[in-house]
């Protein structure tokens, strides 16, 4: 049963996400299993920032707004497009590696571990029955919008996590064959 939740999870387009998102027992549930991700150090090198409601709408005004500074000639579907970036999903969770100075832990396993953590976000966001998607984007590196997001110089936005209830069944894509990815060590 436990593999067969996993090799079902599928990422659902973040404009296929709709109403309802989790209720706060259920969004409390996500996290909890989100968490349990390899931390190195226990340095808990994450934290998470919920955007919801018209928070989302806001979001979307500043992209739409920093997209017209940043490229004045920008068309008005590019416009759209910013302006709803975050309009679909009733939930987008961000998750913010800190990469701060650590004498002991590297900043890439930190990082590591956030991503360990959006992904785990997607396979509880399922578990508990909802579709969800990984995304990024300029917004996640552009410094206007960072800052405006609270995130610090020493941090770093490792995904925007957007759940919600599917209005389709994502369709399932052609996924590697694992057993040609492997190679065998063999000392010399």
């Amino acid at each position: 049963m436990t593999f067969q939740c996993l090799d079902h999870r599928r990422s659902v387009p973040s404009r296929q996400l709709s109403a309802p998102g989790p209720s706060e027992d259920q969004f409390g549930r996500i996290l909890r299993a989100a968490v349990r991700v390899p931390d190195h150090g226990k340095r808990v090198p994450f934290r998470f920032l919920r955007i919801t409601g018209d928070a989302r709408l806001a979001l979307g005004a500043l992209l739409e707004a920093r997209t017209r500074e940043s490229d004045p000639g920008s068309s008005a579907s590019m416009l759209q497009k910013e302006r709803e970036r975050f309009s679909f999903a009733p939930l987008i969770v961000t998750v913010i590696a800190k990469q701060g100075p650590d004498e002991k832990i590297p900043a890439s396993e930190r990082f590591s571990s956030a991503s360990c953590v959006c992904f785990a976000l997607l396979q509880a966001a399922q578990v508990a029955g909802f579709g969800a998607q990984w995304l990024t984007g300029w917004a996640a590196y552009d410094p206007v919008i960072r800052a405006h997001l609270g995130v610090g110089d020493d941090e770093a936005i490792v995904g925007f996590i957007h759940i919600g209830t599917p209005l389709m069944e994502a369709p399932e894509r052609e996924r590697p064959d694992p057993t040609a990815l492997i190679s065998d060590w063999t000392p010399r």
